[in-house]
């Protein structure tokens, strides 16, 4: 009886996890999110706090992208604290910008020079990288209120930088993005009620948008309007109150993507997180008629999709809406021109792990009724099995792939299951891992049907 209860109190807790698209990272904590759009698809640039952290343990900043908004492509992390010889600590919150073909990471960390924090940038040809340090030295350095920086071009051109914990400074950054001509300056902040920290600058319909942590600890998100890119600036409220995502601090970004608006945030929800122990999150909202924003309710179902996704491709595993229990790993860092996630795959795989693929359109038209499906996986070991169901974790099992010993983690060999069935329309697609209980079973880098 007692097994019974158990064995129906974990499918619960799976279906429920299966059924949620917040946070939008499973695989590790990341924080302060960060969104661009470049073409056709939406990058997030992230912080990352580590496992079992007591405070803001962060080493490095990490990339993900979307076509879809709700299918992640985990890039890794291309760009750490040893890529700038004069910092040493505290990977904290990023954000990076386009400017004429080239991408502008700008970053705070720990100075050795100062002893205290300074903002620097890094610049890559490809939005996953490979980022370097723009010019081997911070771009502004000298004090513990420097982190948090936000970019922002304005329609002539003007690139303006902000950072700062709790006063705000800002400079006009030069056309080369990575100097700045004249004084560090300091904003007026009469009409930024509450500011702490982590702002993010935007327009629209010709008026300027500063949104903001407010209110100290634990903290809300708050936001102002003015006429110019310096204020002066008018309070408007608070887009997300405080203790709603578990998590003391918040960290938030506007972004349009494909006709829609999203706010991004961070939360405390993955198992083992809080406020040391941060997950990004994302939510849908429409501006209001007068261009103010509307209070916002942190959700675990996320947002919907904006377009399908074609399985009839090499897609990287790493490619996720969510999973359980798993963990990603990268050969390097990105290659230059961007590998799109092929230098990342999935790690730490076990019996009865999971990753969901949604929207997955598998079309209706043809005589067909069978897949080819192929795999690259690695083993050191003694392998498992990957099985493929559709909608949810006991939903129909469309086929299975063995896996086998490969040699290695990182030896990947291809693995093909022929004539499994062929679903009609669109669906979530679930890998199921299956194998001895215990042990990691293998990874798991591409997958492709056929």
């Amino acid at each position: 009886m007692k097994k019974t209860l158990l064995t129906f109190a974990l499918g619960i807790v799976a279906n429920a996890l299966s059924a949620q698209s917040n946070p939008i990272v499973q695989t590790w904590f990341t924080t302060d999110p960060a969104p661009m759009v470049h073409g056709d698809r939406l990058y997030i640039y992230t912080g990352h706090d580590e496992d079992h952290a007591d405070f803001f343990w962060m080493q490095e900043w990490r990339v993900y992208s979307t076509t879809d908004m709700v299918n992640w492509t985990d890039h890794g992390s291309p760009l750490a604290i040893e890529d700038f010889s004069w910092g040493d600590d505290r990977a904290w919150a990023p954000q990076c910008i386009e400017r004429n073909g080239k991408f502008y990471f700008y970053v705070p960390l720990h100075s050795k020079l100062s002893g205290t924090m300074a903002i620097g940038v890094a610049v890559g040809d490809s939005p996953v990288g490979p980022f370097k340090d723009a010019i081997g030295k911070p771009l502004a350095d000298g004090s513990w209120d420097y982190i948090d920086p936000t970019v922002f071009i304005d329609d002539d051109g003007q690139a303006w930088l902000y950072w700062g914990n709790p006063k705000l400074y800002y400079v006009k950054l030069n056309k080369d993005m990575v100097s700045f001509e004249g004084e560090v300056q300091k904003m007026d902040m009469s009409g930024l009620k509450g500011y702490t920290e982590g702002p993010w600058i935007q327009k629209r319909g010709g008026k300027y948008y500063m949104m903001y942590a407010a209110d100290g600890i634990p903290e809300n998100i708050a936001y102002a309007m003015g006429d110019s890119p310096v204020g002066p600036w008018e309070y408007q409220g608070i887009i997300m109150k405080k203790d709603q995502q578990a998590s003391f601090t918040n960290h938030s970004g506007l972004v349009d993507f494909k006709g829609h608006s999203y706010f991004f945030y961070h939360t405390g929800w993955l198992p083992g997180g809080g406020g040391f122990g941060r997950s990004v999150a994302v939510e849908e909202f429409k501006y209001n008629a007068d261009g103010t924003i509307p209070e916002l309710t942190p959700s675990r179902t996320g947002v919907a999709a904006v377009a399908t996704f074609n399985p009839f491709r090499k897609v990287e595993a790493e490619t996720i809406s969510f999973s359980s229990g798993i963990k990603t790993q990268q050969h390097g860092k990105p290659q230059k021109g961007g590998s799109m996630g092929g230098n990342v795959y999935l790690s730490d795989i076990h019996n009865g792990d999971w990753v969901r693929v949604s929207n997955v359109d598998f079309g209706t038209t043809g005589t067909k009724s069978s897949i080819d499906m192929s795999v690259s996986c690695g083993s050191a070991l003694r392998g498992g099995t990957i099985e493929v169901h559709t909608d949810s974790i006991k939903g129909e099992k469309i086929g299975e792939i063995a896996i086998t010993n490969t040699g290695g983690w990182e030896k990947f060999k291809t693995f093909t299951a022929k004539q499994m069935k062929k679903p009609q329309g669109i669906h979530d697609m679930y890998f199921v891992f299956k194998g001895r209980k215990g042990p990691e079973l293998f990874t798991f880098d591409w997958w492709k049907m056929k």
